[in-house]
């Protein structure tokens, strides 16, 4: 699993600019089973997503494709962990430790 921290480096004008086609992208990524969940940061200086692949390279190729770093206005922080615990309702994404 993954949490995707999402830093705007634009002025929030920019940022606005292209929203429409982010928001286009999150739809498509969430239709696909690739993301969880996601918002925005308060204060408004980025957002979050929770997203699940099979591995990390995948991910860096979907968030290449956001709309948002192909107009250049933000940096993804992407942070893997091991989901070994769950809300009941995540239950399908529990994952076991590496041995």
């Amino acid at each position: 699993m993954f949490i995707l921290e999402l830093t705007y480096t634009a002025p929030l004008e920019r940022v606005d600019a292209a929203l429409e086609d982010h928001v286009t992208w999150l739809d498509e990524q969430y239709a696909a089973g690739r993301v969880l969940a996601s918002g925005r940061k308060e204060p408004r200086d980025g957002g979050v997503l929770v997203a699940v692949a099979e591995d990390r390279a995948e991910i860096e190729r979907m968030t290449e494709t956001d709309p948002f770093v192909i107009a250049g206005v933000c940096a993804y922080r992407i942070v893997e962990f091991v989901a070994t615990k769950t809300a009941p309702e995540l239950a399908a994404y529990r994952e076991t430790l590496p041995s």
